[in-house]
């Protein structure tokens, strides 16, 4: 039996039926409604922020968890390997919605989006407002996976040089170079844009220091797309109020959802989003894809799954 505690659309539902008449699905809109049925699932379908130990033990018939999802840092990675379950994500598939929010970000900035919003507003014609061109900076991307391939492919129509920067240092599609990580802080000075779109792991946490956007150029743009626990908050803070940096474009942070009142919202030189850097109206759909070419060979022989997580690595 596979469960869902991700609310798809009945569409959506309808389409996996139809193609998989031989499975039992059963829809639930979260975990709360599908935990009675849980016992029972052979396969579940997730989010991956609804499960805990205690659902994993009760799970009892659980052998594979697909999420739908690219971060599985919330989820109890140590219980599921203890049991043996597999565990595919959706790795991938927000590589189009993110790209595109990192160029329209960055442009906002350069254009002066927000001020001429304000001025819109107030009426004023604002036409003493000096802007900048993204065409000939140099971009430092921070985890050349498909995400950052894509931010890199889209950056070259602006006639943008593109560094990524990986654990391996291999080169990829649509980077003029790629370096290891080790060499960060020597790129850094040359970056007129650096953007982080690292995942949440042990390796990972607290990688980004102070330190490291102080190298930036003080004209430099800093993005998180990634997971804010990569940087402490307030090293960015200092780091935008001491004007080591130019301004700060946010849609992660350590504290999520971020407070009202933060310090964060206010700020003339940092632009906050509410993670939803991913969010895309076919998100749904090319999830799913990921999940039904692993359905139609789990179980046989040969299993080359799309997306199977390494549970020691968690990711």
């Amino acid at each position: 039996m596979i469960l869902f505690s991700a609310d798809i659309t009945s569409n959506l539902q309808k389409q996996l039926m139809e193609a998989n008449p031989d499975q039992e699905f059963i829809f639930y809109k979260n975990m709360e409604a599908a935990r009675t049925k849980l016992p029972e699932a052979e396969v579940l379908v997730t989010y991956g922020e609804d499960l805990t130990d205690e659902l994993i033990k009760e799970a009892v018939s659980l052998k594979w968890i697909m999420v739908i999802s690219a971060g599985l840092e919330k989820m109890p990675l140590q219980a599921i390997r203890e049991r043996g379950i597999l565990v595919t994500n959706a790795r991938g598939i927000h590589s189009i919605p993110m790209a595109e929010y990192a160029i329209s970000m960055i442009l906002q900035v350069y254009r002066k989006n927000r001020q001429l919003v304000e001025y819109e507003k107030a009426n004023e014609w604002a036409h003493h407002l000096s802007m900048d061109e993204l065409h000939g900076k140099t971009m430092v991307i921070l985890g050349a996976g498909a995400i950052g391939q894509e931010v890199a492919r889209l950056a070259k129509a602006f006639h943008v040089k593109t560094i990524g920067v990986s654990r391996s240092g291999t080169p990829v599609a649509s980077f003029d170079e790629v370096y290891s990580i080790n060499a960060l802080n020597s790129l850094l000075p040359q970056a007129d844009i650096f953007i982080s779109i690292l995942p949440s792991t042990d390796k990972t946490r607290g990688m980004l220091r102070y330190d490291n956007l102080a190298a930036l150029p003080e004209h430099a743009i800093f993005m998180n797309l990634g997971r804010g626990d990569v940087i402490a908050t307030n090293d960015i803070l200092r780091a935008v109020n001491e004007e080591q940096i130019a301004h700060a474009v946010l849609d992660v942070f350590e504290e999520e959802p971020l407070p009202a009142g933060h310090s964060l919202w206010d700020h003339e030189f940092i632009t906050v989003t509410p993670h939803i850097s991913s969010r895309s109206k076919h998100y749904e759909a090319r999830a799913l894809e990921i999940f039904q070419k692993n359905l139609m060979i789990y179980g046989k022989e040969k299993q080359d799954y799309v997306n199977k997580i390494d549970l020691t690595r968690g990711y």
